[in-house]
């Protein structure tokens, strides 16, 4: 069996490839049989699109790949706490598992903020919190840091 922290190094993978195109760094996989079947990234900026975020991308692949969009035999493994509207599409997608890695103190909703997955919804993903934490919450912190050094020069 493929580790945890295996997957979420290939969600990692997918953040700083984000942080490169200066998008905020949040990597998902989706993985089925320990297969990954679906990959996203945040391309909100570069789309300008607020539906672009990482776990939406990983989740349409992944019923593209599988061809359907039940995906309960499915795990997805995200650097960052879903939001809202992740939640609501992991629940949406009956996917099994959620792994994140940093929590989002700001928008979380897998406890953080609100925790979606603790409703009367017809689908309660599992979910645990803390997989590759430091190397998550590092990426994220470093990218902001960059960032006001960059407008600070401005």
């Amino acid at each position: 069996m493929i580790s945890r922290e295996h997957f979420m190094k290939e969600a990692l993978h997918l953040a700083r490839l984000s942080a490169e195109e200066g998008e905020v760094p949040v990597g998902a996989v989706v993985v089925c049989d320990n297969v990954i079947v679906g990959t996203g990234r945040n391309r909100r900026e570069k789309e300008k699109n607020a539906l672009c975020h990482a776990e939406i991308e990983a989740i349409d692949n992944a019923c593209k790949s599988l061809g359907g969009w039940r995906l309960f035999k499915c795990d997805l493994y995200v650097t960052l706490e879903p939001c809202p509207m992740c939640a609501g599409a992991i629940i949406n997608s009956r996917i099994k598992n959620v792994y994140f890695g940093a929590s989002d103190y700001k928008n979380g909703a897998c406890g953080s903020v609100v925790n979606l997955f603790d409703l009367d919804f017809n689908h309660k993903p599992n979910y645990e919190r803390g997989i590759l934490e430091e190397e998550c919450s590092g990426i994220l912190t470093e990218f902001f840091k960059n960032l006001r050094k960059t407008k600070a020069g401005e």
